[in-house]
């Protein structure tokens, strides 16, 4: 991948929006496109991942989460673990602004690649000083 490709990060709102075909789901999917054609790189804080897998758990069942986690080893998305680094700057982040912890992860990835964060949850107008938000339409 050239330098200058993009650089997308999905939080828990845009995986989900993904994962359940729901508003924005078309977005994404033109965003793991471009990965999968060596145009852009997709990332997935680990933090928002476990989001999204107990999301999935506790309104879909274990059998679903299951099925959330074999299905992310097939799509070109990069998962990026919670090192000593990533975990103080989200700690900062969270420490400044009113947004939950795991979002501070998403910011905190978005700020330390230089990417675009792909969300529709309002929380993130928090931020949107400090990152690139591409965003997706809210849940009704």
């Amino acid at each position: 991948m050239s330098p200058e490709a993009n650089v997308y990060i999905l939080d828990s709102f845009a995986l989900l929006a993904y994962l359940e075909d729901e508003a924005g789901a078309e977005q994404v999917e033109a965003r793991l496109a471009q990965a999968e054609q060596g145009e852009a790189q997709v990332l997935l804080p680990l933090i928002n991942f476990g989001e999204c897998l107990y999301i999935v758990e506790r309104e879909r069942g274990v059998a679903q989460a299951e099925w959330m986690i074999a299905l992310m080893d097939h799509l070109p998305i990069q998962v990026v673990g919670a090192d000593r680094s990533l975990v103080f700057a989200a700690a900062h982040i969270k420490a400044r602004y009113p947004i939950a912890y795991a979002d501070a992860f998403a910011v905190a990835v978005a700020r330390q690649v230089g990417g675009t964060l792909l969300t529709g949850d309002p929380a993130f107008r928090q931020v949107q000083n400090l990152i690139s938000i591409e965003w997706l339409p809210q849940r009704r």
